[in-house]
């Protein structure tokens, strides 16, 4: 019985050292293909955004490089993730995307790979963005390209924006400098 318990307890040990608590326990994956911990970023506040190339919506690129430009130098990033999860408004390659965003917006913010943001094979950092029993804040879904998430110095989520809130939103820029 004693052997059965201390095996429990070991389970759950690890168990919880494995945990995802803050975004800065997640590594993902670059556009390029390196890894790419996002834990360099702590203490800074992040903006988290499924981005796409062909969707009514692609033309807030423009704003999320200027309100990136703006404040970078203020503890705050923003980090994009293509996704092809609605309409399949994102069917390039990780190399067409990185030039689609270089050649029409500029884009220096970092970009990562393409993944999923819902479904059976939703990322495991959207999986926890978006489930309250995993980031302990509360549960959402993904509308649509474009959506946001506002996360605190601490990893934690703050807010949750509407995808057709421009980036340059005065409720935004007012959390990036509080």
């Amino acid at each position: 019985m004693k052997h059965i318990i201390f095996t429990i307890s070991i389970l759950i040990i690890s168990f919880s050292v494995n945990a995802q608590e803050t975004i800065y326990d997640f590594t993902v994956e670059d556009i390029n293909g390196n890894d790419f911990a996002l834990s360099q970023f702590e203490g800074n506040k992040v903006m988290i955004v499924n981005v796409a190339s062909e969707c009514g919506l692609t033309p807030q690129y423009e704003a999320l490089v200027e309100v990136y430009e703006a404040y970078k130098d203020s503890n705050f990033v923003i980090i994009a993730f293509p996704a092809n999860n609605f309409k399949k408004q994102e069917p390039g390659t990780n190399e067409e995307i990185k030039q689609f965003c270089s050649v029409n917006y500029n884009v220096t913010f970092p970009l990562m790979s393409k993944i999923s943001v819902k479904g059976d094979d939703i990322h495991p950092l959207y999986k926890w963005l978006t489930t309250k029993e995993l980031n302990h804040v509360s549960d959402s879904s993904i509308k649509w390209n474009f959506q946001k998430y506002l996360i605190n110095e601490e990893g934690k989520i703050d807010h949750v924006i509407n995808p057709w809130v421009k980036p340059d939103n005065k409720k935004i820029i007012k959390w990036i400098v509080e």
